[in-house]
C-alpha cells in the first residue's frame, strides 16, 4: 500500500510569551527555538529587539524559561551570545537549539556587511545559559544564508537553511548540509527550490522538517503574507516540492514545531515576529489522511 499523506490540524492559538521590559517598552520575538533542559523546564532563545522592526540591528538573543508550555510563566534571563563585532559581526539571526553528548549546540546566522556570506555559526553550552560560539564558523552562503534547523536521520545529521540560488540573489530555496559530527559540513544540495526570484526575504524563510508516519513535512514561512506558513509532504527528507502542498490553514511567522513528550506526547506550532508581542503556540495534529487510505 502506498504511504498515505497528512492532514495537519491546528488548534486554538493563544500568547505563550511576551518579552517586553514593559507595555510602555514592547520588544518582540522572531526566529527562535524551544527546548526542554535537563533541569526540567523549557527553554526558549530568539531574535530579541524593541519595536520597531530593526532586522539589521537585532543583535542579541532573548533566553526565557518556564516550566512548562501549558500556562506555567516564564522567566527572562539575560540575553545570549551577543553579535561580535570584533569579527565583523553586525546582527545574529534565527537560534535553533539541540541537546547531543552531553551538551547543547546552538546554530545561528551571524550577519555581516557582506549579505552574499552569511556565517553559519555554532556555540555550545553545558547549561543553556553560558554559550562558548566555536572557531571557526561552520561555513558561509548567500544571499542572506541564516534559519538553520537541524535534524538527525540515520547516522547524519542534517542542516537546513534558507539562501538563493546564486550568492547575490536568485531563486529562493532551502538548502540542506550533512555531518557525522555537527562541525563539519557538506557541500549544500537544494531541499526545495521556489519559483520565485530575489535576494531579501522571500517564501523559504524559517525551514522546519519533522517526521510524518513514513514520510515527511517541511515548513517554511512565506514572507511576502507575513503571517503564513506553508507546509510541504515528501517521502525523501532531502528534496520537497510544490506537488507536496498540504491543505492547511498555518497564520504563523517563522514557525516552530515543538514536540513535548513530557506533556502527554503533544506537538505544537509557535510563531512570533515584528509587533506581534512575544510568542503565540498552540496545538498541531499530525495526522494520516484516511480518505486516501480508502481509494487505495
Amino acid at each position: 500500500m502506498p504511504t498515505a499523506p497528512v492532514i495537519l490540524r491546528p488548534g486554538a492559538k493563544r500568547r505563550l510569551l511576551d518579552a517586553s521590559p514593559s507595555a510602555a517598552e514592547p520588544w518582540y520575538v522572531n526566529d527562535h527555538t524551544l527546548i526542554r533542559g535537563h533541569d526540567d523546564r523549557w527553554h526558549a532563545f530568539g531574535i530579541w529587539h524593541p519595536e520597531p522592526a530593526d532586522p539589521l540591528g537585532e543583535d542579541r538573543f532573548l533566553h526565557a524559561s518556564a516550566d512548562d508550555l501549558t500556562g506555567a510563566p516564564w522567566t527572562v534571563h539575560d540575553p545570549v551570545l551577543h553579535a561580535r563585532g570584533e569579527i565583523g559581526e553586525t546582527h545574529v539571526w534565527a537560534p535553533h537549539v539541540i541537546a547531543h553528548d552531553g551538551r547543547y549546540w546552538m546554530f545561528y546566522a551571524g550577519g555581516t556587511a557582506d549579505h552574499t556570506a552569511y556565517r553559519m555559526t555554532l556555540a555550545t553550552s553545558e547549561d543553556l545559559f553560558t554559550w562558548t560560539p566555536h572557531e571557526p564558523v561552520l561555513f558561509e552562503d548567500g544571499f542572506d544564508a541564516r534559519d538553520p534547523m537541524v535534524i538527525r536521520h540515520g547516522q547524519r545529521w542534517y542542516m537546513y537553511y534558507t539562501r538563493t540560488s546564486a550568492p547575490d540573489g536568485g531563486a529562493h530555496q532551502v538548502a540542506v548540509r550533512s555531518s557525522t559530527d555537527l562541525l563539519t559540513w557538506s557541500e549544500p544540495s537544494v531541499a526545495y527550490e521556489s519559483t520565485i526570484f530575489g535576494t531579501y526575504g522571500g517564501p523559504t524563510e524559517s525551514s522546519f522538517v519533522v517526521r510524518a508516519g513514513q514520510g515527511w513535512i517541511l515548513f517554511v514561512c512565506e514572507s511576502a503574507e507575513y503571517d503564513r506558513t506553508l507546509a510541504y509532504f515528501s517521502t525523501d527528507p532531502l528534496r520537497f516540492g510544490d506537488s507536496g502542498l498540504l491543505d492547511v490553514d498555518l497564520d504563523e511567522h517563522c514557525a516552530e514545531i515543538v514536540a513535548d513528550p513530557a506533556g502527554g506526547g503533544r506537538t505544537w506550532i509557535t510563531g512570533g515576529g515584528w509587533d506581534r508581542g512575544g510568542l503565540t503556540i498552540r496545538p498541531l495534529e499530525i495526522l494520516p489522511d484516511v480518505r486516501e487510505e480508502e481509494l487505495v
